[in-house]
C-alpha cells in the first residue's frame, strides 16, 4: 500500500508545485510584466513549473517526454536563480560564476536529452551537485551583498529568496538520494511552494522579517503535526508519517498563496477610491463625480443637484454640511431637531447610506448605499477624503468661472 501511496504522493507534490508556481506567475505578471526584475523572476518560474509538469508526467504516462523535460529544465534552475540574484541586488555576479551556471546549463541540457544517461548515477550525481552549488553559491552572494545599497523593501526581498534558498538546497538534494535517504516522496517541492508563498507575500504590506518567520512556523508545524498525527493514526510507519506530513503541508500552503494572491489581485479593487482621486478627471467637480460611478466600492453613486434640493432649506443645509461634510446614516443625530429633520429627509429619499457635498454653491451632493457590513475603516477614510478632492476641483471651477 505505501508503494502506491508513494506514488499517489509524488504526483500529488507535483501538481501542488505546478499550482502554487501558476499562482505566483499569474500574480507576477498582473503587477508589472515589463519590469527587467519581473522578467528574470518568471523565468524562473517557468523553469520550475517545467520539472514539476515533467514529474507529473512521469508519474500518470511513464513516457521519455516527461523525463527530458525535467532533466532539462532542471540544468537551468542555478543559471535562473543566479539571474534572478543579479536583478534584485542591482550588481553583476562574478564572471566564473556566470560561466558556472551558463555552460553547466548547456553541458546538462545536452546531457538530459540523451536517454542513456538518465539512468546514470554519475549523471545524476553531477546533476544535484551542479544545482546545488550553484544555489548555494547563489545564496552566499545573498549574504554577502552590500545591505547599505539597497532599500529596505530590496533587503526583505533578499532575505527572502535566502530563506527559499536555504531550504530548497537541502530539499532538492534529498530527491537525488531517496534511496539512501529511504525518503518515500520526494521533497523538494515543498521548498518550491515555500518560495512561492513568500514571492507572493512580497506584493503585500510587509510586517518584517519576524513576522515572515512566525507565519512560516506556523503553517509548517501546523501542516506538519497534522499531517504527520494523520499517517500514524493510518498506519503508523515511518513512511506513513512522512507522506502524510508532505501531502498536509503542500496543500496548507498552495492554499495559503491562492489566498495571498487573491487578497493581493483585490487590494487594487479596495484602493479604488484613492486611484480615481490620483487618475481621475480633475477639469470640473461633476466629471470626477460622474466616474466615481464606474468604481465598485462605489458602484451606483447617484449625483444630487440644486433642482433636486429646491424644497429643502438651502441655509439648514449648510448649516448640516459644515458640520459634517460627510454625513452617515450610522451617525448620532445632531442636536438641532431642524438640521436631524433635514438629515433624515435625505438619507429616506434617496436610500442612501452616506451624503457627501461637493459644493455649496451651486449645491451639489453625491449619495451613495453601501452596506455596513462592507464598508471597512478605509473606507470611510477613503470618502472624506473624496468628498473633499471633489470640493477643493469645485471650488478651482468657481473661481475660474
Amino acid at each position: 500500500m505505501i508503494s502506491s501511496a508513494s506514488i499517489l504522493a509524488h504526483l500529488f507534490l507535483s501538481l501542488a508545485a505546478v499550482v502554487g508556481l501558476a499562482l505566483l506567475h499569474s500574480s507576477l505578471r498582473s503587477q508589472s510584466p515589463d519590469d527587467p526584475l519581473t522578467r528574470r523572476f518568471v523565468f524562473g518560474v517557468r523553469v520550475t513549473m517545467a520539472i514539476f509538469i515533467g514529474r507529473a508526467l512521469v508519474v500518470l504516462t511513464g513516457g521519455q517526454f516527461g523525463i527530458a523535460l525535467v532533466s532539462v529544465a532542471a540544468a537551468f534552475v542555478p543559471l535562473a536563480v543566479l539571474l534572478l540574484t543579479e536583478g534584485l541586488l542591482r550588481r553583476h555576479a562574478p564572471g566564473w560564476l556566470k560561466a558556472f551556471g551558463g555552460i553547466g546549463a548547456g553541458v546538462f541540457t545536452i546531457l538530459g536529452l540523451i536517454p542513456a544517461m538518465w539512468a546514470s548515477g554519475l549523471y545524476n550525481i553531477a546533476l544535484v551537485g551542479f544545482q546545488v552549488i550553484g544555489l548555494a553559491l547563489c545564496g552566499w552572494m545573498v549574504w554577502q551583498r552590500d545591505r547599505a545599497s539597497l532599500s529596505n523593501s530590496e533587503n526583505q526581498t533578499a532575505t527572502r529568496l535566502a530563506l527559499s534558498l536555504f531550504l530548497l538546497v537541502p530539499m532538492i538534494a534529498a530527491d537525488y538520494a531517496m534511496v539512501f535517504l529511504r525518503m518515500p516522496v520526494q521533497i523538494s517541492a515543498l521548498g518550491v511552494l515555500v518560495l512561492c508563498w513568500l514571492a507572493v507575500g512580497l506584493g503585500q504590506a510587509t510586517s518584517g522579517m519576524r513576522g515572515v518567520l512566525l507565519g512560516f512556523a506556523i503553517l509548517t508545524g501546523v501542516s506538519l503535526g497534522t499531517g504527520a498525527f494523520i499517517g500514524w493514526m493510518m498506519a503508523g510507519s515511518r513512511e506513513a508519517i512522512i507522506l502524510g506530513a508532505a501531502v498536509t503541508m503542500a496543500a496548507v500552503f498552495v492554499v495559503a498563496i491562492y489566498f495571498d494572491a487573491r487578497q493581493q489581485r483585490t487590494a487594487g479593487q479596495s484602493l479604488s477610491l484613492l486611484r480615481h482621486m490620483a487618475e481621475g478627471p480633475q477639469d470640473s467637480a461633476l466629471t470626477f463625480l460622474t466616474g466615481l460611478r464606474d468604481h465598485p466600492a462605489v458602484e451606483g453613486a447617484l449625483v444630487i443637484g440644486g433642482r433636486e434640493l429646491a424644497d429643502l432649506d438651502s441655509d439648514t443645509l449648510d448649516r448640516v454640511f459644515s458640520l459634517a461634510p460627510v454625513l452617515r446614516r450610522t451617525d448620532p443625530p445632531m442636536d438641532d431637531p431642524v438640521l436631524v429633520d433635514h438629515v433624515e429627509a435625505l438619507f429616506t429619499r434617496y436610500q442612501a447610506s452616506h451624503i457627501l457635498q461637493v459644493s455649496a454653491k451651486p449645491r451639489r451632493l453625491i449619495a451613495l448605499a453601501m452596506p455596513p457590513l462592507g464598508v471597512s475603516m478605509q473606507t470611510e477614510f477613503e470618502l472624506q477624503a473624496v468628498q473633499r478632492m471633489a470640493a477643493l476641483i469645485a471650488a478651482k471651477e468657481a473661481a475660474h468661472a
